[in-house]
C-alpha cells in the first residue's frame, strides 16, 4: 500500500510495480475503497501500448517491469483509495493506493 498526493487541478503519477512473468498481462487503474467492487478508470491491453481514459492514461513498460498511471485535472473528489491491479485467471492481483489533494 502506498500514498501519493497531486495538486488541485494538476497532475500526479503513480508507479506500479510487478513481477517478471506478468508483461503480456491487463494491467488496470480502479478506483474504490474496496477491491472487490472497485471501478475500473483505464486498463492496458496487454500492450505497452498507452491507453488514455477520461483524465487517466496508462502505460506499461515490461522491461522495467512497471506500468505507470497518469491522472490529470485533479479534483477534490479524485481523493480516493485506487487500485493498481493485474488481471489473472481466477483472483486479480491488486495493491491500494491512496490518493490525496493538496489544497
Amino acid at each position: 500500500s502506498s500514498a501519493v498526493s497531486g495538486p488541485l487541478q494538476g497532475s500526479l503519477t503513480v508507479q506500479c510495480r510487478y513481477e517478471p512473468g506478468w508483461e503480456t498481462y491487463h494491467k488496470w487503474w480502479c478506483q474504490g475503497a474496496k477491491w472487490s467492487d472497485c471501478h475500473i478508470l483505464v486498463q492496458t491491453d496487454g500492450s505497452e501500448q498507452e491507453v488514455k481514459g477520461d483524465r487517466v492514461s496508462i502505460k506499461d513498460n515490461w522491461k522495467s517491469r512497471t506500468f505507470t498511471v497518469t491522472m490529470e485535472d485533479l479534483r477534490w473528489n479524485s481523493a480516493d483509495t485506487y487500485w493498481c491491479g493485474i488481471e489473472k485467471s481466477g483472483t486479480d492481483l491488486g495493491v491500494d493506493v491512496k490518493v490525496t489533494i493538496d489544497p
